[in-house]
């Protein structure tokens, strides 16, 4: 997979740390995870792409959804996080669906933080809708991340929405 940045360029050492999906019109809790607390112990080998990339399956019903409430915890390592941004594009094959701007503005060093993005979803058409749950993971999406406008973080996930047949 090609990244426009590499790992060490998250010289905030911005780590997200929980992750939950609610529909909004209903509160139901769609998706929902957490990484487990760090041990003391330190991992000599570990994967710095870990993390980057994340496989999603919902059901079709899912595309159906009007708003989503996305709700992230990340912590901040020791230095300040000025304008905290987030740009997501999310792609069936190879046409954008939608493109999402969110702004975490001003984190402080050492900090535990969370906040809920709301997803305003777009109406598709039937017939796309059955395109998307007949190609499972051709529904992609890039989250770039930046402070002071410098990208520092980019993952992808990608999508099946045929959960439940």
């Amino acid at each position: 997979m090609n990244y426009l940045c590499k790992p060490e360029d998250n010289v905030y050492n911005i780590d997200f740390t929980r992750f939950k999906i609610r529909d909004l019109e209903t509160g139901t809790v769609l998706f929902e995870i957490a990484k487990p607390p760090h041990s003391d112990e330190e991992n000599v080998d570990v994967d710095t792409s870990a993390g980057r990339f994340v496989r999603y399956q919902f059901t079709p019903a899912f595309l159906k959804l009007r708003t989503v409430g996305a709700t992230v915890e990340f912590t901040v390592g020791d230095r300040p996080v000025n304008s905290f941004r987030m740009i997501e594009r999310h792609y069936f094959k190879d046409r954008l669906l939608k493109n999402f701007d969110f702004d975490f503005g001003f984190c402080i060093p050492n900090s535990r933080n969370t906040c809920e993005h709301i997803y305003e979803f777009p109406q598709l058409p039937d017939d796309l809708i059955r395109q998307m749950v007949e190609h499972p993971y051709e529904t992609r999406s890039d989250s770039f991340y930046f402070v002071d406008n410098k990208l520092i973080m980019h993952n992808k996930a990608d999508y099946a929405y045929n959960g439940g047949q």
